[in-house]
């Protein structure tokens, strides 16, 4: 079954994913060269402290980080490390925090400094097929709608989708239902209804679909070792359009915040 938020537990949402953008958004100036993983991981537990909220991803499935932080070829899950962030890297920040008991989930992919110009296609790409997922996260219609929406306009500039991982529900819990795949899949799908909230995140690839999991357990890369970007907002499926719970303002969204 999917959830079906209440009003009070839309509220809880949207505060909850308020702070998960507003941290995202303080990590993202931070970065720069030199720096490393473990500091952005240790930066964003300070900010959730001071914010009030908890990490959502902190010992989920003994995940031992605050924040997923991935780089380059990493496509999800990197852990905080002595790694140092280099000039021209893409940083992929995926941030999920617990307040009032609820979760919100977000994630962006962030270039320090220059990148080569199909890297920064690769980052507007992702970032696009997002935003054209949610506008067809409307009441009634299947969520397939959604999920052919990012593949299409992913693979139309000749992008690879990531299979292995997938975007879901979100509310009480980090996962809920339902699975959001970022691609057509095979049978009927279930249909949206007011009150759902979805965390839907496209992982996308320069090369290649493939991925492969590292030595940690936790870090998945590239097979071919290409560069990856991802991109999630956590969303409220309403009477009318989507609702972003968790918009930025540094986001470049054609759809209006919640």
């Amino acid at each position: 079954m999917i959830p079906i938020k209440t009003r009070q537990e839309i509220e809880y949402m949207r505060a909850a994913c308020r702070l998960a953008s507003q941290i995202l958004d303080e990590i993202s100036t931070m970065l720069c060269p030199g720096m490393t993983t473990k500091e952005v991981d240790l930066a964003a537990a300070r900010l959730m402290a001071d914010a009030g909220c908890r990490s959502a991803f902190l010992g989920y499935k003994k995940f031992p980080g605050n924040i997923c932080i991935s780089l380059n070829d990493e496509v999800v899950h990197g852990i905080g490390s002595h790694r140092r962030i280099q000039y021209g890297d893409i940083v992929k920040l995926d941030i999920g925090v617990i307040l009032n008991g609820f979760v919100g989930d977000t994630a962006a992919t962030v270039p320090v400094g220059e990148v080569p110009e199909e890297v920064q296609k690769l980052l507007e790409v992702t970032e696009n097929s997002l935003y054209a997922g949610i506008e067809k996260a409307r009441e009634g219609r299947r969520l397939s709608v959604v999920c052919a929406a990012i593949q299409d306009a992913v693979e139309q500039n000749g992008f690879s989708v990531v299979r292995e991982f997938v975007g879901h529900g979100v509310g009480r819990h980090l996962h809920e239902e339902p699975q959001i795949p970022n691609y057509r899949t095979a049978g009927a799908t279930a249909k949206l209804k007011a009150g759902m909230t979805l965390a839907i995140e496209p992982m996308v690839n320069l090369g290649k679909a493939g991925v492969m999991l590292l030595q940690d357990n936790w870090t998945v890369v590239t097979a071919d070792h290409t560069s990856s970007a991802h991109f999630e907002h956590t969303i409220l499926v309403t009477k009318g359009e989507p609702e972003i719970l968790t918009w930025r303002e540094k986001t470049s969204s054609k759809l209006k915040a919640g």
